[in-house]
């Protein structure tokens, strides 16, 4: 075992770093801060900008009536039209997510 090789330890540094410079990467314990609410703000954006932009990708005049006497299209009100649309993808994806969600508590409770 005397006549071995050493076995040769590679750092990127050769432990040139000082204690100082060390304790710059331990953790302050400070919570990590969530991006939730940024990632939501630009998901509501993009699907906003979809919405928006569907209209002129199709060509055809779509007619949209809530009532008998209230109707608009996708031409002449491209933003009544483009909130439909949005909340249309809303509700889809709301309903999406509430399905999975309870889809997962139904799982939870009957474990197999």
């Amino acid at each position: 075992m005397e006549n071995s090789q050493k076995k040769i330890t590679w750092s990127l540094q050769d432990n040139k770093r000082t204690e100082q410079e060390r304790n710059v990467f331990k953790p302050t314990g400070k919570p990590a801060k969530s991006k939730n609410i940024t990632y939501l703000f630009w998901a509501v954006i993009i699907v906003l900008a979809i919405s928006y932009l569907l209209p002129f990708l199709y060509e055809d005049r779509v007619e949209v009536c809530f009532t008998e006497t209230y109707c608009f299209n996708s031409q002449d009100n491209i933003f009544l039209y483009g909130l439909y649309v949005f909340f249309n993808i809303t509700i889809l994806l709301l309903a999406v997510f509430g399905a999975y969600v309870v889809g997962k508590k139904i799982g939870q409770k009957f474990k197999i």
